[in-house]
């Protein structure tokens, strides 16, 4: 599903090379002791494009830092990040990289930047398709802090493997300052995260409690048209409802704008039945996913081709059907409970084959039983007078995508106990 075009321009085995550890950034090495890690936080990953707007990625990163800031769900002491060269086709040489606690925009708190090491280097060199996590360090945090990962370049980085529609900014500066608190040298923004894919908190032990929820889907799912560092994507808003009801669980957002469950796309990502191991069942104590997908693999097929939605065949809703059953069959196979969520209306939706499909879809999500839950997010969105049409309230300006009180209710429709 298409991003808003509004948004501002704003294990895997290590190849290692042993640097002394930076004296101008902290090392706060958290305790030997075995960690048992929750998610904290973490987004789905594509593959170099300029797909809604221009990027980073394509041109990746040279002489240059990168800080990038996210949203955490869990509380804890210590934390890890999760790096991503899914899609990369040589070795990536990070020559540093930080974690520090935000104080908004490219700002950091003084005295909490860590540097982040990888089997204990400093600077390791990260093969393709290796997605390496940091190791431990001590930085306590809350569920709802949110941080800033910074990553240097000293050479260059190749094409990037990266998140393109982040609603957040990230920021660029030209030289080494992975250890600044202040702002000053970010002057280059983006819309993007690049090679970063998790942030995962150190939990007290829990018996082996699957706590995490995974928002799984496309545009709908990653937040389009939401208030660009608001943190009002349906998901967030989920993860705070469940806060304020004194349900704390991470709730993780696997949405991908344009992504479709039956096509793999260029820009849009692999198809839903490909990335659904990576993104939702091989996430930390993952036991429920919520799947909203399908309306790109509609709308598509009614669009010309292009880079970006080649192949572009018309689905049907048995297709699309057996697309939801090969997800079902994927998460009941690990034990993860799977809510299905129905499509919304939107514009090309409102008529002719994409409406029959979509209302064809629908009715199956909510009668078969073959999810454990449904959320009728179709219901709950449509305009009661024009039930093929966003109700205005819930709309932005391009007809499709909901607006931050549209992803409220979205996260309101979801009963608290299905989960």
């Amino acid at each position: 599903m298409r991003a808003f075009p509004r948004l501002p321009l704003a294990a895997a085995t290590l190849a290692t090379l042993l640097i002394a550890t930076p004296a101008f950034a902290h090392t706060a090495t958290a305790s030997p002791r075995a960690h048992q890690w929750a998610a904290g936080w973490s987004t789905a990953v594509q593959r170099p494009s300029q797909s809604w707007y221009p990027t980073w990625a394509e041109a990746g990163f040279h002489n240059q830092s990168v800080r990038q800031t996210v949203r955490v769900g869990t509380a804890g002491s210590d934390l890890r990040v999760r790096l991503s060269h899914a899609f990369g086709t040589t070795p990536l040489r990070l020559t540093g990289a930080t974690v520090g606690i935000s104080t908004g925009g490219a700002s950091v708190r003084p005295g909490t930047v860590r540097t982040l090491t990888f089997d204990g280097s400093a600077s390791p060199s990260i093969r393709p398709g290796a997605r390496p996590a940091s190791d431990p360090v001590r930085l306590p945090v809350k569920a709802g802090d949110r941080l800033s990962v910074t990553l240097f370049f000293n050479g260059p980085s190749g094409p990037a493997t990266f998140h393109n529609v982040a609603m957040e900014t990230a920021y660029r500066a030209d030289g080494d300052h992975r250890a600044d608190v202040s702002a000053d040298a970010f002057v280059q923004e983006s819309s993007s995260w690049y090679f970063l894919e998790g942030v995962d908190v150190a939990a007290k032990p829990a018996g082996g409690r699957r706590d995490a929820v995974v928002a799984f889907g496309d545009s709908l799912t990653d937040g389009a048209a939401s208030t660009p560092g608001a943190d009002n994507r349906y998901p967030d808003q989920l993860s705070r409802r469940l806060s304020a009801e004194g349900r704390q669980r991470p709730v993780l957002n696997a949405g991908i704008g344009g992504n479709r469950v039956l096509s793999d796309s260029a820009c849009f990502g692999e198809k839903a039945t490909t990335r659904f191991r990576h993104d939702v069942l091989d996430q930390t104590r993952v036991g429920t996913v919520i799947v909203l997908e399908g309306t790109n693999d509609i709308l598509m097929g009614e669009t010309a081709a292009n880079a970006c939605t080649t192949t572009n065949r018309r689905v049907t809703a048995a297709e699309l059907i057996e697309g939801h059953r090969a997800l079902i069959r994927a998460a009941h196979a690990r034990g993860v409970t799977v809510i299905g969520a129905t499509l919304p209306p939107g514009k090309g939706l409102e008529s002719g084959t994409p409406a029959e499909t979509r209302a064809a879809l629908n009715q199956w999500i909510r009668t078969s039983g073959a999810y454990e839950a449904v959320v009728d997010f179709d219901r709950v969105l449509a305009d009661p007078l024009n039930p093929e049409q966003l109700l205005p309230a819930y709309a932005s300006k391009d007809g499709l995508h909901p607006n931050d009180a549209g992803y409220r209710a979205m996260a309101d429709a979801v009963n608290l106990d299905s989960l």
